[in-house]
């Protein structure tokens, strides 16, 4: 979704760089979810440092990760990038209530089990944007499946800001043309955005084939939940899972103010990614990378250091 960039926050990628087309050796699968197949990018391998689980936000896929997934891979990680129901290449169901922060939390919940299933350890869950508050959703269904949860790009509580301004906008567009309509509305409005206009060719027919993909209802049912999630930092507390706050240094969602509070409250790690507006993982991914590694890296140094003060009890 558009959201009108900072200017002053100019990006680390040149104008032919492909984003969510960079290249990768993760093949495509599928996971069962509550409602249908999760379709995913799966590096496979024996993960020997951890297993990762990408997920993507609103009108988002498996492949805003893609700059990260071969990297993540070669640091020892097995990695995968998830379409949430509804979203490119997961089906999903017509109700829009199906799509509540719940029920896709359950997705996740249900993915990071078939993992386990397949001999991988609990996953570092990241969340990005609306992903992030889906992660959330997850780990406080069952803290016990995931090893750490990042939140990049994500807030509190509900979008509040310009963007919900562009959201209000979905419903008559999807009831007067479905999501073609939508998506036209969409590209008319990007035409105004010099950076939009930067992404190359290749890029903007692959993010055109995906918008189209998208259930109309999993549109109306992620607006939904995405601007009506309750504040549930202290309950994210509770669970004792540790947490990163990551997000770009210009981030025009949830803002850069809001995500460092959140921080705060939950006692958790913040980094602030520069170079990078509301996507990290393709505005800046070697920065996010870094981030990302570090806090896994340190995160495993906890646990082994807390397993050795329970042997010496």
């Amino acid at each position: 979704m558009p959201g009108g960039p900072d200017d002053g926050a100019p990006l680390p990628i040149a104008p032919d760089d492909l984003r969510q087309l960079a290249d990768h050796d993760a093949r495509h699968r599928t996971f069962d979810g509550g409602a249908g197949p999760l379709t995913a990018l799966d590096t496979g391998g024996d993960g020997e440092r951890g297993t990762v689980l990408l997920v993507a936000g609103f009108t988002g896929s498996k492949e805003d990760f893609a700059p990260l997934l071969r990297p993540l891979c070669t640091a020892g990680y097995r990695v995968v990038a998830l379409d949430q129901r509804g979203q490119f290449e997961s089906p999903g169901p017509d109700d829009p209530a199906r799509y509540s922060v719940e029920e896709l939390g359950g997705d996740l919940v249900a993915v990071a089990r078939q993992l386990r299933a397949e001999g991988a350890g609990a996953p570092h869950l990241v969340g990005h944007s609306f992903g992030g508050l889906v992660g959330r959703a997850a780990v406080l269904a069952d803290p016990a499946a995931f090893t750490s949860l990042t939140l990049l790009g994500s807030g509190p509580s509900r979008l509040v800001g310009d963007r919900v301004e562009l959201l209000e906008h979905l419903t008559p567009l999807l009831d007067a043309g479905g999501v073609p309509l939508v998506h036209e509305t969409l590209e008319q409005l990007a035409m105004t955005d010099p950076t939009a206009q930067q992404v190359p060719e290749p890029t903007r027919a692959f993010l055109s084939k995906r918008f189209l993909a998208n259930s109309a209802a999993g549109l109306r049912g992620m607006a939904d939940a995405m601007t009506r999630e309750p504040d549930r930092v202290a309950e994210l507390v509770a669970t004792g899972v540790p947490v990163l706050v990551a997000h770009g240094a210009a981030d025009d969602a949830w803002t850069p103010a809001a995500q460092e509070d959140m921080a705060r409250r939950l006692g958790a790690r913040h980094e602030v990614i520069p170079g990078a507006i509301h996507s990290p993982a393709i505005e800046n991914p070697p920065r996010t990378l870094a981030v990302l590694l570090d806090f896994w890296a340190a995160v495993a140094t906890a646990g082994r250091s807390a397993e050795d003060a329970g042997a010496l009890r």
